[in-house]
């Protein structure tokens, strides 16, 4: 193999890369090592690794081998910076606040009333898309089982059900082969649940294409396909990013991708107000997806938004409640009822009747310990899907792989549930209170039906329904046992594919079976069994403690599993079951989203500083040397820096003036690359103004019309004449941008970071002079490890 050389570029960038949009993440082409370099021996060059570029000298034939790899290397101790930040801290320069100032109290409350309005069409139209998502997966769904059941009833008796598992299996393939080449060809970014990236976009990382309105598109088309394809997914984690895309689009009044633009909510066209629209988004997808608005709402302040205030709970309350009744008026219409809106969501939990609802004191150290159960199964889950993600971003990179790799687990699954159900004997009498939608007879008896086919020959959905509301004597502990076993290896199978598709269901369905089979267990192990009632809310129990262990969540899901079932007798026993799974999986490892988080190298910010960070400081973490601007500065220099591929900076601290002696200046304003791309293109030059041909006085509407995707620094032309010229940046650039002085703890640095939702954070000394730049990945990149604090490298990974 060819030596590689590294070019290390110690600068201010931004931790963003202006180009990295449409370059995908983990895509290298060779085995590398990352090392470390420090700037002499001053503490003062702690971490300032900024860009690793790799340059390969290969021979041809070297060349011809390494242009498709077989294995793409992966680290986990490396932080990509092809990551961009969001501008979640408004600009005020002179003319956001004359823009401000100039703006009427009636209109302030005519941009409330505007934000009540767009959240109402963002719950409207992810209810329709909720809908839409319902109807055609049951009728797809609904005729595969048909045509699987007939092929079964007809081969039962006479032989032959080889092929009845060859029809299974080529459906089951066809439906997830649409879906996967949907993702791997045309939307990658659809793929999984979106919850991960959403979770991402709310922390102030700006994911590429995460809520476009082709990802729309993929993601529908490919959960539809994906349940319809009978693997082990749910519809709940793309219904949350449909919702989180179709408010990004509502809420700038104008649609990019078709270049067209409705001339409305022009005001919303920033970072700050997509983010909460966003948020609403995501709330409201969760209340499609299981008829809890509340636990929308918790939803989004628990695992998406970090950043929150007491208005906007309100609104996002609200388009919540729009998504859950849009979704429920127009399935009672589908089902010709239109009178009746009981369907409480995409998840039909079904009600808890008064006999099965009741628990006793004495029953919740049980609970508490099918909690710990729970969360140790969540902790083996994860651990088994981090190392088949770890093994997939390193083999199974190639779209036409990924695909192959879909189509497999899609034909193993219809495999697995056939062989089960043939092989089981639990034959179960089929009476007049049985639900099941497709009852197997196979070789039962007339009268009875295949009590195995009620879990693996349904949708999950309704698999978790009869799970927790079928009759006593349902299901024998083998059934049970058998299907947890081969349900959970194949959801961590499936988890992490190129489809689209959410882990909620599969967890919750998992826990279920489980739960039943505990409280079989329970009664058949006491001398009066009687005493335990009803298996169904041990089912309750399970799923809940099953999800918990997985995702981490807590208040949310103890509301959604409320809401979901009408049950607000267990609201305490969920509770404490959650918080107990919650426990005890964060002793094994991390929840299923903090680890896809990792695996793709986001500088995702947490709550708080690493514990054992204080040691250090803003001058230990800050990029140096800065690259800053004189408050009148000539174009020439402002395009070769902006021209600059090393670095790509993304802000540039402005200063009274730049001597030759490169002292560092006083700071007297923040400006950032998109604002000096839209100055170049309108030509905002000092000379252009005093001659007169400056047309008119550039406004904050140029900037929004130019959001979100803005120009790159190489489409706009600029003379060698005009190279010449200056531009005076005093009413763009921010006058008060946030500072710290370079004594101050990491953990006070992070804090004022991460709660004012900053992307630059200017490190100063005692004379207010500009020393350093701190960006999101100089926090990012400190963790506690197994060894205390520890440091990642930034690489263009």
């Amino acid at each position: 193999m060819a030596n590689v050389s590294k070019k290390v570029s110690w600068s201010s960038r931004d931790e963003d890369t202006a180009q990295g949009e449409d370059t995908p993440l983990l895509n290298g082409a060779s085995a590398v090592r990352y090392t470390r370099q420090f700037s002499g021996s001053s503490i003062f060059h702690i971490g300032r690794l900024s860009t690793v570029d790799l340059e390969e000298e290969n021979s041809e034939e070297e060349g011809a081998v390494l242009s498709r790899p077989k294995e793409i290397p992966h680290n986990e101790k490396l932080l990509s910076l092809k990551y961009e930040s969001l501008d979640y801290d408004n600009s005020e320069n002179q003319l956001f606040l004359e823009e401000e100032r100039r703006m009427s109290q009636m209109g302030f409350k005519c941009l409330e009333i505007s934000r009540w309005v767009v959240c109402g069409l963002i719950g409207l139209l992810t209810g329709l898309i909720a809908c839409v998502i319902d109807i055609v997966v049951e009728n797809l769904a609904g005729f595969k089982y048909h045509v699987v059941k007939q092929n079964i009833e007809k081969f039962t008796e006479v032989g032959g059900l080889s092929i009845t598992l060859i029809l299974w299996a080529v459906l089951n393939s066809a439906f997830v082969l649409v879906g996967s080449v949907l993702v791997a060809f045309f939307e990658p970014i659809a793929a999984g649940s979106g919850i991960p990236q959403i979770k991402c976009y709310l922390n102030g990382v700006k994911v590429p294409r995460v809520v476009r309105l082709k990802t729309l598109m993929v993601k529908v088309g490919g959960v539809i396909c994906s349940v319809a394809g009978g693997l082990a997914v749910g519809k709940e984690g793309p219904m949350i990013h449909s919702g989180a895309v179709v408010a990004a689009g509502v809420s700038q009044g104008r649609s990019t991708s078709l270049k067209k633009d409705f001339k409305i909510f022009e005001y919303f066209r920033r970072d700050t107000e997509k983010r909460d629209f966003v948020s609403a988004g995501a709330a409201a997808g969760v209340s499609a997806a299981f008829g809890a608005p509340v636990g929308g709402v918790l939803f989004s302040l628990e695992e998406g938004a970090s950043f929150w205030n007491q208005m906007l709970t309100w609104r996002i309350f609200f388009a919540s409640m729009m998504s859950t009744f849009t979704l429920n008026f127009f399935l009672s219409i589908y089902n010709e009822k239109p009178g009746d809106l009981s369907n409480p969501g995409l998840i039909n939990f079904g009600r808890f009747d008064s006999d099965s609802v009741e628990y006793n004191l004495y029953e919740i150290p049980l609970f508490i310990c099918m909690g710990a159960i729970g969360g140790l199964l969540g902790a083996l889950f994860n651990v088994l899907n981090y190392w088949l993600t770890i093994f997939r971003i390193r083999y199974i990179h190639r779209p036409c792989l990924q695909v192959m790799e879909a189509m497999l687990v899609a034909a193993v699954t219809a495999t697995v549930s056939f062989t089960m159900i043939y092989f089981s004997n639990d034959c179960q009498p089929l009476g007049p209170d049985q639900s099941e939608e497709y009852p197997l007879q196979l070789f039962c008896d007339d009268g009875e039906y295949n009590s195995m086919a009620t879990a693996f020959f349904n949708t999950p959905e309704r698999s978790v329904r009869s799970l927790f509301h079928n009759p006593p004597g349902s299901y024998n502990p083998l059934t049970l046992g058998m299907f947890t076993l081969s349900y959970f290896f194949l959801a961590c199978w499936t988890y992490g594919l190129t489809v689209s598709a959410g882990v909620f269901i599969p967890s919750l369905l998992i826990g279920a079976a489980w739960g039943r089979l505990f409280g079989i267990l329970l009664a058949a192990i006491t001398s009066s069994g009687s005493i335990w009632a009803d298996p169904g809310k041990y089912a309750l129990i399970g799923a809940a403690a099953q999800l918990g262990g997985i995702v981490r969540m807590t208040l949310s899901l103890t509301v959604i599993m409320v809401e979901a079932t009408g049950n607000v007798t267990y609201g305490l026993p969920i509770m404490l079951v959650l918080m107990t799974a919650k426990i005890v999986g964060d002793y094994f490892v991390e929840g299923l989203y903090d680890i896809h988080i990792k695996l793709h190298s986001v500088p995702f910010l947490h709550w708080e500083a690493p514990a054992t960070s204080h040691s250090l400081t803003a001058r230990e973490v800050m990029s140096s040397p800065v690259t800053c601007f004189s408050r009148i500065e000539k174009v020439g220099t402002i395009v070769d820096i902006l021209s600059n591929t090393s670095t790509n900076h993304n802000g540039f601290p402005v200063v009274p003036g730049v001597g030759d002696d490169n002292e560092p200046g006083r700071i007297c304003g923040l400006i950032l690359r998109s604002q000096l791309i839209v100055l170049l293109k309108h030509k905002v030059f000092v000379e252009r103004a005093r001659s007169r041909l400056q047309q008119r006085r550039l406004q904050l509407k140029d900037f929004r019309d130019a959001y979100p995707r803005f120009p790159p620094i190489q489409s706009i032309h600029v003379s060698q004449d005009e190279r010449e010229c200056m531009m005076d940046l005093t009413q763009f650039m921010n006058p008060t941008p946030y500072t710290v002085p370079q004594e101050t703890s990491l953990p006070r640095v992070f804090k004022l970071f991460r709660a004012l939702g900053l992307r630059h954070l200017v490190v100063i000394d005692h004379e207010n002079r500009v020393v350093g730049l701190v960006t999101r990945k100089d926090l990012a990149r400190y963790h506690l490890g197994k060894h205390g604090l520890e440091e990642m490298q930034l690489a263009q990974t």
